[in-house]
C-alpha cells in the first residue's frame, strides 16, 4: 500500500475557483482549524489571486491572513502559497528586489512552502525566483505547467514538451525541494498525464516528491489523478466541500472513494473529514455559490479556461451587468490561445487570454489589444512555447507602441524606474503612508488599489446572500436572490443599481411605479480614434463598456486637446483610457472615482 500525501487546497485554490477568491478570513478560520485537528498536515492558504483579492475585494491584509492561518494550525503544519515566477503574486512581472522581498515576507508571515510556476514554461523565469525562495529558507516546489491543446492544435503541451521543460529545469541548476505538474484548467488528457508523470519520475531522484495538480472543470480530474498516481506521483491536491468539485479540485471524500481497494491510500479518517466538511459548509452558507462553479463544463477543453479564473471572470462580468456575453467570450478564447503561442492557460496568462477574447467580442476581432496579451506575444513576459502568429505580433506592436524583445522580463523590470522598491517607497511617502516592507510590497503588486487599502479607502465587495451594512454616508447595499440568481442591489435615493445596471426609479403614492435605465445600453465601441469638431455644442463622452472609474484626470473648466486622457475605467482587470475626441473645454464630469458605470453612460461633457 502506497501512502499518498494530500494538500488541501480549499482555503486558496478552492476559494479562487468557487468564490472568485472573495472570502473573508474570520469566516473560514474555524474550518481550517478543524481540518488541522482532523489530521491534515498540509494546506494551501495564500498567494496567487488570494493575495490581490484581499486588498481588491475583501478589504483585508493578506499578511495578516497568513499570520492568522499559522496561529490556528500551529507550527508543525505545512502552509503553502502559490507564486508566478517573476510575477510572484502580481499580474505584472516584477524586478529583482520585489521577487526577493516576496520570499522574505512570506517566510516572515508563516509560509513554509512556495509552489513556483511560470505560465510560459520559460525556465529563465523560474531561476531567480526559485533561488530567492530557497535563500529565504522556504521549501521550493518548482512547477511544469500543463493544459490540453485545443482540438486540432499541435506542437506543444504533450509528454515530450513537458519532459523537455523538466530537463531544462534540471540542467539550469535551479534549487528545488519538490516538483509539481500543474494543470490549472483540468484539460490535460489522462494519457498525457500518465506518460508525463512516468517520464518525470524516471528523471527525478527518488527522494524528490512529485506532486500533481488538476481541476474538475472538464470532468476528468479523478481519472487524471489515478493516471498520475499510476505514473509515480507521490502527492495530489484535493478540496473540501463546498470549495471542491466543479471548477475546483475534486473533493477529498470523492478521491478517497475512488481509491478504495487500490494500492493507494490517502491515510485519512473519513468520519472526521465528513465532520470538517459539515462545519465548513455551515461557515460558507451565506456566500453566493455561482452555478457555473459547481458544474462540469464539457467545452472547457476548447478554451481552455482555468477553474481559478473562470469564476473570477464571471463574478466580474456579473458586477458589470454583462454576464450574458460570457459564452461568446469563452468561444473566442480558442483562437486567442492558438495565435498567442500556446502559453499555459494559468494566471496571469489565462487572464490575458480572457481579456483578449473579451476585447475581440466587445470591440471586434483584434481591434483592441489587451495590454498583457500584447506584451506576452511581443516577448515581454518571456519566451512562449511556440512562436506567436506574426500578424498578431505586428498588431500588438502597433497598438501598444512596442517592439518585440528577447530580453528577460526581470532585466527589463530592473531598469524600469516605475517599478521596484524605490518607486514604491516614493509613492508611499507621497501619500503620507508608513514605509514598511509589507507596504512596499503591497504597493508594488497592487498599485492604486493597494494604496487605497493602505489609506483606508478600500471597499468590500464580497458576495454574501445577506444585507451588507452601509455607513450613513453610503448607499444601502443588499445581495438579493431571485429564482436562484443573486444580484447586488444598491439604493441611493431614486437611483437603484441591480447587478451593476443602474435605473432611476420613481414611486407614486398609490404604489404605481415607473422604471427607466439611468443610461441607454448600447454596443461598446472604442473611443473615437480621430479628432472631431464640436461645433460649439456640448459633446457627451460616453463609456465604451461597463466598468469602474479608476482615475479622473480632468475637472470642469479644464482645457483639453484631442487625445488627452480624460479618465480611466477598469473592467476585467484591464484599464481602458477614455480619451478626448476633440479640442475643447470640460463642461461637466458626471462620475466619481470608484463608481460603477454602464455602456453608453455619459462620463464627461465637452464643448
Amino acid at each position: 500500500m502506497k501512502r499518498i500525501d494530500v494538500m488541501i487546497t480549499a482555503f486558496r485554490d478552492g476559494f479562487q475557483s468557487v468564490y472568485g477568491a472573495r472570502v473573508l478570513t474570520p469566516d473560514f478560520l474555524p474550518a481550517l482549524e478543524a481540518a488541522a485537528a482532523a489530521g491534515f498536515r498540509h494546506f494551501e492558504i495564500g498567494g496567487g489571486a488570494r493575495f490581490q483579492s484581499l486588498y481588491f475585494y475583501c478589504n483585508e491584509d493578506a499578511f495578516a491572513m497568513m499570520d492568522a492561518c499559522r496561529e490556528v494550525v500551529g507550527p508543525e503544519v505545512e502552509l503553502q502559497t502559490l507564486a508566478r515566477g517573476v510575477n510572484v503574486v502580481g499580474l505584472d512581472s516584477q524586478p529583482s528586489d520585489m521577487i526577493e522581498l516576496h520570499a522574505r515576507l512570506f517566510h516572515k508571515h508563516g509560509v513554509s512552502i512556495i509552489r513556483n510556476f511560470d505560465a510560459l514554461n520559460d525556465v529563465e523565469n523560474l531561476d531567480f525566483s526559485g533561488r530567492a525562495i530557497t535563500d529565504a529558507g522556504i521549501h521550493h516546489e518548482v512547477c511544469v505547467t500543463l493544459m490540453g491543446m485545443p482540438p486540432g492544435a499541435t506542437g506543444a503541451h504533450d509528454e515530450p514538451f513537458y519532459t523537455g521543460t523538466l530537463r531544462a529545469i534540471l540542467d539550469s541548476g535551479i534549487p528545488f525541494d519538490s516538483v509539481c505538474y500543474k494543470d490549472a484548467s483540468g484539460t490535460t488528457p489522462p494519457d498525457i498525464v500518465y506518460q508525463s508523470i512516468k517520464a518525470a519520475r524516471a528523471l527525478l531522484p527518488p527522494e524528490v516528491s512529485l506532486h500533481f495538480h488538476t481541476h474538475e472543470s472538464a470532468g476528468t480530474s479523478i481519472v487524471c489523478y489515478k493516471a498520475a498516481l499510476e505514473g509515480g506521483a507521490d502527492a495530489i491536491d484535493l478540496g473540501l466541500a463546498p470549495a471542491s468539485g466543479g471548477t475546483a479540485q475534486p473533493d477529498v471524500v470523492t478521491m478517497w472513494h475512488a481509491l478504495r481497494g487500490t494500492e493507494f491510500d490517502l491515510d485519512i479518517d473519513i468520519k472526521k473529514v465528513l465532520e470538517v466538511e459539515e462545519l465548513f459548509q455551515d461557515r460558507m452558507k451565506e456566500y453566493f455559490l455561482p452555478p457555473e462553479a459547481t458544474r462540469v463544463e464539457p467545452i472547457i477543453p476548447f478554451s481552455p479556461m482555468p477553474g481559478g479564473a473562470l469564476t473570477a471572470n464571471t463574478q466580474m462580468m456579473r458586477d458589470n451587468g454583462i454576464l450574458e456575453r460570457y459564452p461568446q467570450v469563452i468561444a473566442a478564447m480558442g483562437e486567442v490561445v492558438m495565435r498567442g503561442g500556446f502559453s499555459t492557460s494559468v494566471t496571469p496568462v489565462s487572464q490575458f487570454y480572457f481579456q483578449q477574447a473579451f476585447n475581440n467580442v466587445f470591440f471586434g476581432p483584434w481591434e483592441k489589444i489587451a495590454d498583457g496579451y500584447g506584451k506576452m506575444v511581443l516577448g515581454y513576459f518571456g519566451k512562449t512555447p511556440l512562436p506567436p502568429d506574426p500578424q498578431i505580433v505586428e498588431i500588438a506592436g502597433r497598438h501598444l507602441g512596442l517592439e518585440p524583445t528577447e530580453e528577460s522580463p526581470r532585466a527589463l523590470n530592473d531598469r524600469d524606474p516605475k517599478k521596484g522598491r524605490a518607486a514604491a517607497e516614493a509613492r508611499l511617502e507621497a501619500e503620507g503612508l508608513p514605509v514598511t516592507d509589507e507596504n512596499v510590497f503591497i504597493t508594488a503588486t497592487c498599485l492604486d488599489k493597494g494604496i487605497a487599502f493602505l489609506k483606508g479607502e478600500a471597499t468590500q465587495n464580497v458576495r454574501k446572500q445577506v444585507a451588507v451594512e452601509a455607513r450613513p454616508d453610503e448607499p444601502a447595499q443588499y445581495a438579493v436572490t431571485l429564482d436562484g440568481a443573486t444580484r447586488r442591489v444598491t439604493i441611493d435615493g431614486d437611483r437603484v443599481s441591480v447587478g451593476g445596471r443602474a435605473f432611476t426609479v420613481a414611486v407614486a403614492a398609490n404604489g404605481d411605479h415607473t422604471r427607466r435605465p439611468a443610461a441607454p445600453a448600447r454596443s461598446p465601441a472604442a473611443s473615437t480614434p480621430g479628432c472631431v469638431d464640436g461645433d460649439g455644442a456640448d459633446t457627451p463622452i460616453e463609456a465604451p463598456l461597463p466598468g469602474v472609474v479608476v482615475r479622473i484626470n480632468t475637472n470642469a473648466g479644464d482645457a483639453v486637446r484631442c487625445g488627452d486622457a480624460l479618465l480611466v475605467l477598469e473592467a476585467m482587470k484591464m484599464e481602458t483610457e477614455i480619451s478626448s475626441p476633440m479640442d475643447g473645454t470640460v463642461q461637466t464630469v458626471t462620475v466619481t472615482p470608484g463608481e460603477q458605470v454602464q455602456n453608453g453612460q455619459v462620463l464627461v461633457t465637452l464643448r
